[in-house]
């Protein structure tokens, strides 16, 4: 029992996160019929009440999220124009990364820099990853290519866990913006479950990419096959 227990922990360690994320944000996505408003009508009332005129509000099928460049607030399509907690509490968060942009909030300017400085990196890495180093070798015959693959698909996925570790702080402090301009909206009673969402919120990047550390051992391992089979040869 006790192996077993080391032989799971990993496991817990690097998915539990993400798990509890997800949880959260769907235990309180829940329709409340006497809600006043959807997330983006909500987010669109914030906006033009904090004087942000130029980001809107926009349905997306991956990661909410906010872009700084584009100035523009994606929302899941499963969030956008729900009447429910987890969808005013994650549409106000992101709202918070807007009034970061707009006040140059250092730790934000840092993690957009970061970010586009590894880009090329990041989408190399991501390219190899989808081919797999086995068919790299496979198909180039050499060692070198397969080792510069590998380093490349580990640095891509060991680059983002850095960033959103580095910039963690830009997380908390949107969720913590978010709080204090939903304390005019939402009653006491509720403050609660938008403060677990916001709290969810805050580590889902973070969440996602200790995910990739699982992945990146599996990436390791193959490689140390491929060139143990070297070896043999």
């Amino acid at each position: 029992m006790v192996k077993l227990f080391f032989y799971i922990l990993p496991f817990l360690v690097l998915f539990l996160p993400s798990l509890w994320v997800n949880y959260v944000l769907r235990k309180f996505n829940v329709t409340f019929s006497d809600m006043p408003f959807t997330g983006k009508e909500l987010g669109e009332e914030i906006l033009k009440e904090q004087n942000i005129r130029s980001v809107s509000i926009n349905s997306i099928k991956q990661l909410d999220h906010y872009n700084p460049i584009e100035k523009k607030i994606h929302i899941s399509e499963d969030k956008i124009n729900k009447k429910s907690i987890t969808s005013i509490s994650v549409v106000t968060h992101e709202i918070g990364h807007a009034i970061q942009d707009r006040e140059n909030y250092k730790p934000l300017k840092l993690r957009q820099t970061l970010i586009e400085k590894t880009l090329i990196l990041q989408r190399i890495g991501s390219f190899l990853l989808i081919i797999g180093l086995p068919s790299i070798f496979a198909f180039t015959k050499s060692p070198f290519i397969t080792l510069l693959a590998g380093i490349m698909i580990m640095g891509c996925l060991s680059t983002n866990v850095v960033i959103h570790l580095i910039t963690l702080p830009v997380e908390f402090d949107a969720s913590k913006r978010a709080l204090n301009i939903l304390k005019k909206y939402v009653p006491n009673k509720n403050l609660k479950q938008c403060r677990s969402v916001l709290r969810a919120a805050a580590f889902t990047y973070l969440a996602q990419s200790i995910v990739s550390i699982f992945r990146l051992k599996i990436i390791l391992l193959s490689f140390i096959n491929i060139f143990k089979s070297l070896i043999r040869r």
